[in-house]
């Protein structure tokens, strides 16, 4: 038996339960992983809540898709991997426990630069930011805006098209502007008067938005300062995009991604590992809490805390 965070019922956050479970051996193709840390993203708290995702609940469900840990066993046919390798783990299932079982198609190496909760922050945040920014195909030259830049998506999502050649500008709280700045952002409060204090901080124009916000304002100030709005896209206003004629990945969009935009996801995780093991990419973390904090961890998240939130069994 091991221990795992499960919901059975949708709500707030004190639905989730720390709850003893069977933990099969691996399959073919898969790996067990003792998991050091489990990401939470806003993803999560909406699943939990019955905003996303399958309802109504048939049967306990368990949460999390993004975590880091260590090989305790190695399915049939599985190669790459050995018991004791440290991985990172995303686009899986269930993270929130103290073990896994993983299709190894979603684990990574994890190179010894990188810690657990580090690795546990990546999937979601950089596989997002990654798919989204290569399929506005965001590139030197272009002047980027991106919305809620100091998030975990869009401190990803600034870095990449920094990394890229891009001008970045980000807006976000001001007691987020040092952040921004490390990373390469101009950055620009959010709020009454965007749109002109975009204009200012960028006078040469903008070729290229990213709304990771999702607020009226973003979308407008978007509207108004890219000309082409097939290089605007939002990753929360999925039900409402097409109307605005621009592009929508992921909140709620009705359109699923393409076996591209999924191939892109996946590419992000080596990309930013890689990236992490040279200093050229950084991860901010926020508090980390045990396994059994999964309600508080979802607070925080739902209350915008600061960095990214780990579990740790």
């Amino acid at each position: 038996m091991t221990h795992a965070i499960v919901y059975s019922e949708h709500g707030g956050p004190d639905v989730l339960t720390l709850t003893d479970i069977e933990i099969p051996s691996p399959d073919a193709g898969q790996v067990a992983v003792r998991i050091e840390a489990a990401g939470v993203n806003p993803i999560d708290a909406k699943l939990r809540a019955g905003l996303r995702g399958p309802v109504p609940m048939t049967h306990p469900r368990r949460i999390g898709s993004d975590g880091a840990g260590v090989v305790t066993a190695v399915g049939e046919g599985v190669d790459g991997f050995r018991v004791g390798d440290p991985v990172v783990i995303f686009s899986a299932g269930g993270l929130y426990a103290e073990q896994a079982i993983v299709k190894v198609g979603s684990v990574q190496p994890r190179p010894p630069q990188v810690d657990a909760a580090t690795g546990a922050a990546l999937g979601i945040p950089v596989g997002t930011a990654y798919q989204v920014l290569r399929s506005l195909d965001v590139r030197s030259g272009d002047t980027l805006v991106v919305h809620a830049g100091s998030g975990a998506v869009g401190q990803a999502a600034v870095q990449f098209a920094v990394l890229w050649g891009a001008t970045v500008v980000a807006t976000s709280s001001p007691s987020r502007f040092d952040r921004l700045r490390e990373l390469g952002a101009i950055p620009v409060a959010y709020g009454e008067g965007l749109e002109q204090r975009l204009r200012e901080a960028a006078p040469q124009g903008y070729t290229a938005a990213f709304d990771a916000a999702g607020t009226d304002e973003a979308i407008a100030a978007s509207l108004a300062l890219v000309e082409d709005r097939s290089r605007i896209a939002t990753i929360v206003r999925g039900a409402d995009a097409a109307g605005f004629g621009i592009r929508a990945f992921s909140g709620g969009s009705p359109e699923p991604l393409t076996e591209q935009q999924l191939a892109w996801r996946a590419e992000a995780v080596p990309v930013v590992l890689a990236l992490l093991a040279t200093g050229r990419f950084s991860v901010e973390l926020g508090e980390q809490l045990p396994l059994a904090d999964a309600a508080r961890a979802h607070r925080l998240v739902e209350a915008h805390s600061p960095g990214k939130i780990t579990l740790v069994p």
